[in-house]
């Protein structure tokens, strides 16, 4: 049976300090950093970590439903969705996630923009 990529990089702790790396680089940014200010990190991270690890073949599992109702109140938009995914490419590769890897979980990411950005464009 294949490995997924969730298996083959260590499964969930790399996912973990993956998301870890990807949210020093989120609250660093001037286009998404306001979104974490008054969120519990630690929550925020597991909570991450397992949607990661879901999408790369790890054992949690979200609902398209449950990730709407998160996001709705939020006002992302396709600009912030687009910052996301450039961070969260720069942790992957800094933890050493193959180029095919990384377009892998991108586009696992990408998959799920309709249920997470919620405004257009000011």
């Amino acid at each position: 049976m294949p490995q997924t990529i969730y298996e083959k990089y260590g499964g969930f702790s790399a996912i973990s300090r993956v998301v870890m790396t990807f949210y020093e680089l989120a609250l660093d940014s001037d286009q998404i950093g306001d979104y974490f200010a008054d969120v519990d990190m630690a929550r925020l991270i597991d909570h991450q970590t397992k949607f990661i690890s879901s999408l790369l073949g790890g054992p949690a599992s979200f609902s398209d439903e449950r990730l709407e109702a998160v996001h709705r109140a939020l006002g992302i938009s396709h600009e912030d969705f687009d910052e996301m995914g450039a961070l969260l490419k720069k942790a992957l590769e800094q933890h050493g996630l193959s180029e095919p890897d990384i377009r892998t979980t991108l586009s696992a990411i990408e998959n799920k923009r309709s249920i997470i950005v919620t405004r257009d464009a000011a």
